[in-house]
């Protein structure tokens, strides 16, 4: 009684020729569906960031026919909300402090641009007090910020 080793005349499971596995020719076409997904995150990620970039005063703005400013740089923001509170970028401040803090943070010095937003409820009295101080301080590219007028 023997046992065999492997297949006798051929037959069985293995046939002794090893299949050869078809190469596929290269595929020629970009394929664009990580792409569009990387794209949509993106947009996504734009949209819910860009309005958290705008200052964080809340501010009704009054609306003007007036064309926007293009500006290279972001300019200092000096807000006046329509309680009376000024605000430097988003920080509260008092009148008293408004110069001094503008000229240690304005690296163009006096010709830095400043913009100032005013809540349309806002006393003309206080308005006029921050530009007045802005103006006696030396600061001449002061810009006021309104919104577009919608309807027209």
């Amino acid at each position: 009684m023997g046992a065999s080793v492997g297949p006798v005349g051929g037959g069985g499971g293995g046939s002794g020729r090893r299949h050869r596995r078809r190469r596929s020719a290269p595929i020629s076409e970009i394929n664009v569906t990580p792409f569009v997904d990387v794209m949509l995150v993106l947009l996504i990620v734009f949209m819910i960031s860009a309005p958290l970039l705008t200052v964080g005063v809340p501010i009704d703005l009054p609306e003007t026919r007036a064309k926007a400013l293009q500006t290279e740089t972001e300019p200092l923001t000096v807000s006046v909300g329509s309680d009376g509170k000024i605000y430097l970028q988003d920080t509260e401040i008092t009148v008293e402090e408004l110069v001094p803090r503008l000229q240690a943070i304005a690296t163009a010095g006096y010709e830095e641009r400043i913009f100032v937003r005013g809540d349309r409820d806002a006393e003309y009295g206080s308005m006029m007090q921050v530009m007045g101080r802005l103006n006696q301080a030396g600061f001449r590219r002061i810009g006021l910020v309104t919104l577009e007028e919608q309807g027209s």
